[in-house]
């Protein structure tokens, strides 16, 4: 938990603008984005209640950003916030 925890405040006030970002930029095209900002913002609470059970958070986000695949119309912070994301996952997997 401690990585995860650490991953995040490390990234947390850039992940916090890109989330909300890419739901104003992209939220038309790609209404996925609300979604994704609404789980991030639930991992976030978790952590930083300290509960360690993340998994069908990350379960969740995988599945409604088909395995952070990036679409081919989105801008560089889309790109990003699904990389760090994804890296997220990764430390909690």
């Amino acid at each position: 938990m401690s990585q995860i925890k650490d991953y995040l405040e490390e990234n947390k006030d850039q992940l916090d603008v890109f989330t909300t970002a890419i739901t104003r930029a992209h939220g038309k095209n790609h209404p996925e984005v609300f979604e994704v900002k609404d789980i991030y913002d639930d991992i976030n609470q978790k952590i930083e209640n300290g509960n360690e059970d993340l998994s069908g958070d990350f379960d969740k986000l995988t599945k409604i950003t088909n395995n952070y695949a990036i679409p081919n119309d989105v801008c560089p912070t889309f790109e990003a916030t699904y990389h760090m994301l994804e890296k997220m996952n990764q430390i909690v997997a």
